[in-house]
């Protein structure tokens, strides 16, 4: 074991190196005078996302590391931890050198961010594959699957891990059992069940107790998201309005406005909504173009329309980004809105005078349904301007950014655990040619590759975690949490459904289900392109 660590930790130390030379690279082609040049990054996105994925490889390496050394320290790195290190690390090394994925035809190679191949990079991944090129390893690890063993993924933390088997167990009696049906029939997660969450204290994991929250960080909110998520995606995506809002409120909110609605968020008695996208504007948030005009009473009229609104017949409250200064362009006439309105029913979705709204139907990541709503002067009271500042909506937003992308990432690894669990199950029940298909190289090795790359993810995840836990700025490891997370989700999903073979392809099987769900994963909360962007311009302006 101690062989394989030093491997790994040489490994890490290499692949940091490469990533040194590589923001070199690509910071002559795109960085001008210590700042990004717009025109330049442009030109050279091909570069600069080449170097976004670099970096996440190379932190996945570094966090992975970081889980087996505890691991070690504790003494239950084992067998199975063994060899998911040897057979994730020889991958992602290979990757380095060789090229890593960004989609199904794009791969990022060296010669994109003009740096030459790391020579260090086979023989490391030689070493840890073994004389055989890995032959032994698959076949061993694939063993233990069959077995049912995972490694171990606690976070060392008791109340955590209790918190874990909680949820693990309501995801495998309340949500497992019945999720499929429900998104065959499009339904809502029924209320039983939203109730049962909030009971569970799922809406205020992050909230202070001051506000009947449980004051906890963003790791215990990344357990309870990917064990619900392994369920279903909405029951893991239920609280993420919930945590938008909270910390939307908690952040920047009056005195006036956390008492109000901070305890009623916690419990759940208060379902939020989050309002921002908007027709023909995706990502560019600074084009947004719905109003709020300040009446003469002091209330607002809101006035545009709004898209792909997660939950909203079913929430109480929007947190509403609106333009209150025309003349301000871009982000800065920008302003945040907490607009309570009147639940809906299922025959009136959106009863609240001056609103109405359409649900767009899609493929998957149902449970809470997605709206288009248009707004004519639907009306917000006074006290609904966030924090009672104007043009501060965009500056606002961006607080929540790290926390949401760390809770998708969570979102994505319960998902890619899912996809795991369905093709495992079933590798080992279907027999073809007098054996079960698992025992055939090809489903062995997917299902190996899988296990890792979970693995992977999920440590990246919780280091991101750790970090905004820890009070430091982590939008660039919540970024690549995202990106790699969403990338191991769809590709886990691809692969169970490939072991299924037809059957997978079936409506009637869950794993047509996940499939849906994990495609979600690389759009919402920042496109992957939007996040590949975002990650190397964080990188690239960095002193580290």
């Amino acid at each position: 074991m101690t062989d394989i660590l030093e491997t790994a930790q040489e490994s890490v130390a290499k692949a940091q190196a490469y990533l040194t030379r590589a923001k070199a690279a690509v910071g002559d082609l795109a960085m001008r005078d210590g700042k990004l040049d717009g025109v330049m990054a442009d030109r050279h996105q091909r570069a600069l996302h080449a170097y976004s994925w670099t970096a996440t490889t190379v932190g996945a390496l570094t966090a992975t590391l970081g889980w087996a050394q505890r691991l070690q320290a504790a003494g239950t790195f084992g067998d199975i931890e063994s060899l998911t290190l040897r057979l994730g690390f020889a991958e992602y090394l290979q990757q380095l050198s060789g090229g890593i994925p960004m989609s199904q035809n794009e791969i990022a190679r060296p010669a994109d961010m003009g740096v030459a191949e790391d020579s260090a990079f086979a023989p490391l991944a030689a070493r840890l594959l073994g004389e055989d090129g890995g032959l032994a390893l698959r076949h061993d690890l694939a063993a233990l699957i069959y077995q049912g063993r995972e490694p171990d993924s606690s976070t060392g933390e008791e109340e955590l891990e209790m918190i874990r088997d909680q949820m693990r167990r309501f995801t495998d009696d309340r949500i497992t059992p019945h999720a499929h049906q429900w998104h065959l029939e499009n339904r809502l997660i029924p209320d039983e069940v939203v109730t049962e969450l909030a009971e569970l204290g799922v809406f205020g994991i992050c909230i202070a107790p001051d506000y009947d929250g449980l004051g906890m960080g963003k790791l215990a909110m990344c357990i309870v998201t990917e064990e619900l998520s392994r369920g279903w995606i909405a029951a893991g995506s239920l609280g993420t309005r919930s945590e938008i809002a909270g910390e939307l409120i908690s952040l920047a909110g009056t005195d006036e406005q956390k008492q109000a609605w901070l305890p009623k968020i916690a419990t759940g008695s208060v379902l939020p909504t989050a309002v921002f996208t908007e027709p023909d504007t995706g990502s560019d948030l600074g084009s947004l173009k719905t109003r709020a005009v300040k009446q003469a009473d002091g209330s607002w009229r809101v006035n545009g329309a709004k898209t792909w609104i997660t939950h909203a017949a079913r929430s109480d409250l929007m947190t509403l980004l609106v333009r209150t200064d025309p003349s301000k362009p871009g982000y800065s006439g920008l302003s945040m809105f907490l607009a309570p309105k009147p639940r809906g029913t299922e025959g009136e979705p959106f009863p609240a005078p001056g609103m109405s709204g359409s649900e767009i139907k899609v493929l998957g990541y149902r449970g809470m349904h997605e709206y288009d709503i248009g707004f004519e002067d639907f009306a917000v009271p006074e006290d609904g301007l966030l924090g009672a500042q104007e043009g501060q909506g965009f500056k606002q937003l961006m607080q929540t950014f790290e926390g949401a992308r760390i809770q998708t990432a969570a979102r994505a690894v319960g998902v890619a655990r899912n996809a795991f669990e369905l093709g495992r199950t079933y590798a080992l029940d279907r027999k073809q040619f007098g054996r079960a298909i698992g025992e055939f190289p090809r489903v062995a090795d997917k299902l190996s590759m899988m296990l890792a790359e979970i693995t992977m993810a999920r440590e990246l995840t919780y280091m991101a975690a750790r970090e905004k836990d820890q009070g430091r700025r982590c939008d660039i490891d919540a970024g690549m949490a995202k990106l790699l997370a969403a990338r191991v989700a769809w590709a886990n999903a691809d692969n169970a459904v490939q072991i299924h073979g037809g059957i997978g392809y079936a409506l009637e099987t869950p794993i047509s289900r996940v499939l849906c769900d994990a495609r979600i994963l690389n759009i919402f909360e920042g496109a992957g392109e939007i996040q590949a962007h975002v990650v190397a311009r964080g990188m690239l302006q960095s002193q580290n």
